[in-house]
């Protein structure tokens, strides 16, 4: 059985920096791609980051550009989040997903159960 379990959220000030952690087990996973997305109750799920099979190539939501790092460890089946400079608008479930393409990312194949940050102004 396939499952992924996020940790490292939390409540953070304004400005600060959170890490994000999934660990994915029940299969190999090296040959997919993962990502966050977020999600903000009463509104729509949100593209966060995601990275490729192989790390070689990683993508940003323009919001979060310059700001959070994306990066895996395929021999951990593990995907982090490097979430510095926070803003309260950043303030949502942050979900792990994996996807076997990476055009497929938003809609996923496997998913967490999401973790929370909160960041207070």
């Amino acid at each position: 059985q396939v499952q992924l379990v996020e940790s490292g959220g939390g409540l953070v000030q304004a400005g600060g920096s959170l890490r994000l952690s999934c660990a994915a087990s029940g299969r190999t996973f090296s040959t997919y791609a993962m990502g966050w997305l977020r999600q903000v109750p009463g509104k729509e799920r949100e593209f966060v980051a995601a990275i490729t099979w192989n790390g070689g190539s990683a993508y940003y939501a323009d919001s979060v550009k310059g700001r959070f790092t994306i990066s895996r460890d395929n021999a951990k089946n593990s995907v982090y989040l490097q979430m510095n400079s926070l803003k309260p608008e950043d303030t949502a479930v942050y979900y792990c997903v994996l996807s076997r393409t990476m055009v497929t990312i938003r809609r996923g194949d496997y998913w967490g159960k999401g973790t929370l940050v909160t960041v207070s102004s």
